[in-house]
């Protein structure tokens, strides 16, 4: 299941929603991204985040995310999969990213859990900018990411 939204989540009502009725599964694999008051630019020129405004390009961004979880389906037996990103104002602290993979067995939703973040990481269409006192910056992409993202190629 994908949702791109505005508005916050709880992860648990999330994990009751994705286990509701499935008894095959054994484990969960859940990854929850926050929105930290350091981050890319600011924390380069030692500025403190103040907030952060997340874009994205409705109908490409959710396709692009669909095509991600069906990889993930591909490669892992899953008994689910959701991935929840807000967009829009965000403050330090507030939840952005709720990745989840359940699976009858621990190894395939742990690994599931991270191809999915890492994928979505570099391949999903979203841009940031972090407000600072010194003003906004757009955050570019990381090189780190790239690399963790770049182990599940081929």
């Amino acid at each position: 299941m994908i949702r791109v939204q505005r508005e916050d989540f709880d992860p648990g009502a999330e994990l009751a929603r994705l286990t509701a009725g499935n008894t095959a599964i054994g484990g969960i694999c859940l990854f929850v991204g926050l929105v930290r008051d350091f981050m890319g630019e600011a924390a380069a020129l030692g500025d403190e985040v103040r907030g952060m405004t997340l874009e994205h390009y409705p109908g490409m961004t959710e396709r692009q995310l669909e095509a991600i979880e069906a990889e993930a389906r591909r490669r892992w037996e899953l008994e689910g999969t959701l991935v929840i990103h807000r967009h829009g104002r965000l403050e330090p602290g507030d939840r952005i990213v709720l990745v989840a993979a359940a699976s009858a067995h621990r190894e395939a939703a742990f690994q599931a859990c991270h191809f999915l973040i890492d994928w979505l990481k570099t391949k999903a269409p979203f841009w940031k900018v972090e407000h600072t006192a010194a003003g906004d910056h757009w955050v570019e992409a990381r090189a780190s990411d790239e690399t963790l993202a770049g182990r599940w190629e081929g």
